[in-house]
């Protein structure tokens, strides 16, 4: 429920309860309502629910706490949904909510609002060096460079080099088998 109705509906219950007190059946308060709010005045079954509620000594605006579906947005299922992206970016939404046990529209929740992640097709995909890929890099040149300060005539000696080639085996796919999921900025 947004904000903005809550707060109309906990004014509405405020201005029924002071016509309680003054002593005014439920078809008062309702034409009074009426005059005043049109159209976005509370119906009548609710004017009179809301009428006996006071009259039985109800302080409360509030609405009664309800059981129903816990939030299933916890911490603990946004970190397995972000786990479960990471091994594989291109795990479809429904296979998330069948393993996490969640729904689909949740499972589309986290990943829009809470992970701010969307799908894009791989073929579209810049293929630049993920943070991973650059950490793993620089853990390794930070070594290289720690053995060649350490004896620089045996690291020279034991060093070796080649190109990099890079070879891509291309599996023509549709768009539709190649999307993954990326973070909003990397696209």
């Amino acid at each position: 429920m947004s904000v903005s109705l809550k707060i109309y509906k906990i004014q509405y219950r405020a201005v029924i309860k002071f016509f309680v007190k003054e002593g005014l059946k439920s078809s008062e308060i309702h034409s009074k309502s009426i005059k005043v709010y049109g159209d976005s005045s509370p119906s009548f079954s609710k004017i009179k629910k809301w009428a006996a509620e006071f009259k039985r000594g109800r302080t409360s605006l509030e609405d009664d706490p309800r059981e129903g579906r816990p939030k299933s947005t916890t911490q603990e299922i946004i970190e397995q949904v972000r786990d479960m992206v990471l091994d594989d970016r291109r795990m479809k939404v429904r296979e998330i909510a069948e393993t996490i046990g969640i729904s689909k529209e949740r499972v589309g929740y986290i990943f829009h609002e809470e992970l701010d992640t969307k799908k894009v097709c791989a073929r579209w995909a810049p293929r630049l060096l993920t943070v991973d890929q650059k950490r793993t890099r620089m853990k390794i040149s930070e070594q290289c460079l720690e053995r060649f300060n350490k004896n620089k005539t045996d690291f020279v000696r034991r060093f070796i080099t080649m190109d990099e080639t890079w070879i891509h085996h291309y599996t023509p796919e549709s768009k539709q088998q190649s999307k993954q999921w990326t973070e909003a900025g990397c696209t």
